[in-house]
């Protein structure tokens, strides 16, 4: 029997060897309780390092290896889900990066911008340029801050100009605005359907218009071509997306040529988000119409008009992303799948949302590039 490094008996080597080879092959008849003399050895150890010792014959305590727990698993999902979102779009890393997301929170956060008073003195400010969606149809245009629909036409206070009395005038302003609302806002007449409202409201003794505009509709063509007047689209080509037509401009009242006569002027911009009619198409194309009519109040004491209706005396229309050369009466804005075809735009960009210059002559024939839509 040897003794151990303090002076006490130890276990002899034969006897620790025959054991360990016991354990190793998991034997049954391995001492079950530690000896008095371990025991002993086991309590001096502890009296001078001051610590728990490792059972004699249980060794260290074993390490747990722990199952992960409920949180790691569903982190471990999300992150999996997040990897295959970012591998079927990868643009939302894209964006976060490019500083696009945020911009659109910007956007998202900017309040309508307040009504247009007077003419602006320069374009309105470029938003990062950004793709159109079926859910965000106006992303990446300066649009997206302008108002819905009929609310962007607001009308002025009423005054008597030109020797035309006020209440006149005050009935002009508001026909002048049901006269856009029926010949740009109108769903039926934007799909095509002939323009009754808008027509009910002009003069009908100024009889040259009124046969043009019949002609117009009925045959269309270079020379009377209804959107000079009307926005109209085909149904069978392209559809709106959404319910919204953004809508910017003023109208405001001048003396007229004559006296006891007023003019009624007119600048608004349209803003059409149409997508092929073809089943799952998802292409957004804007189609952005600009336009400026004046209509002549006179008054009934003095000229031979008709009470609630409005002479048109002068208009003038921008078609900015409609085909080139094409005058069958629709709009017809461009989409990546088209084919080529017509005359190619050329010229200078031109930017369809400045609204600080006066529509030149002759802009329906032009066919120029865009620098946005």
């Amino acid at each position: 029997m040897g003794k151990n490094d303090h002076g006490g008996p130890g276990i002899s080597d034969e006897e620790w060897a025959r054991f360990m080879e016991q354990a190793a092959q998991g034997a049954g008849d391995a001492p079950k309780e530690p000896s008095a003399r371990a025991r002993m050895v086991t309590e001096r150890l502890r009296a001078t390092q001051g610590q728990e010792t490792p059972g004699w014959r249980t060794g260290p305590a074993p390490r747990v290896r722990r199952r992960p727990g409920r949180l790691g698993a569903v982190l471990a999902v999300l992150g999996i889900a997040g990897l295959a979102l970012i591998a079927v779009r990868p643009e939302l890393v894209i964006d976060r990066i490019t500083g696009k997301a945020a911009a659109r929170e910007e956007a998202a956060k900017a309040g309508p911008l307040a009504p247009e008073t007077a003419r602006p003195s320069a374009p309105p400010p470029s938003p990062p340029p950004d793709r159109p969606t079926l859910q965000e149809p106006f992303r990446g245009s300066p649009a997206l801050q302008w108002a819905d629909g009929e609310a962007g036409i607001e009308v002025p206070e009423a005054t008597a100009v030109g020797g035309v009395p006020a209440e006149r005038i005050a009935e002009a302003l508001r026909n002048a605005k049901a006269f856009l609302v029926a010949a740009n806002l109108d769903p039926a007449a934007l799909k095509g359907a002939r323009p009754e409202a808008a027509l009910a409201l002009l003069e009908p003794r100024a009889t040259e218009t009124s046969e043009h505009l019949e002609k117009s509709l009925a045959k269309p063509g270079r020379d009377q071509d209804p959107l000079s007047l009307f926005t109209r689209y085909d149904p069978a080509e392209v559809k709106p997306v959404g319910e919204v037509v953004k809508v910017r401009g003023r109208m405001w009242v001048e003396a007229g040529k004559e006296a006891g006569q007023a003019d009624v002027r007119l600048d608004y911009s349209f803003v059409y988000p149409l997508v092929k009619a073809s089943p799952g198409a998802d292409q957004v194309e804007r189609s952005i119409v600009r336009r400026e009519i004046t209509f002549t109040v006179a008054d009934p004491r003095k000229w031979q008009v008709t009470a609630g209706r409005l002479t048109l005396a002068e208009h003038r229309v921008d078609l900015a992303n409609s085909a080139c050369e094409v005058y069958d009466g629709y709009v017809h804005p461009g989409f990546d799948a088209d084919p080529a075809a017509g005359p190619t735009p050329s010229g200078p960009p031109k930017d369809p949302y400045d609204r600080s210059k006066a529509i030149e002559a002759g802009s329906r024939a032009d066919c120029g590039t865009l620098s946005r839509t």
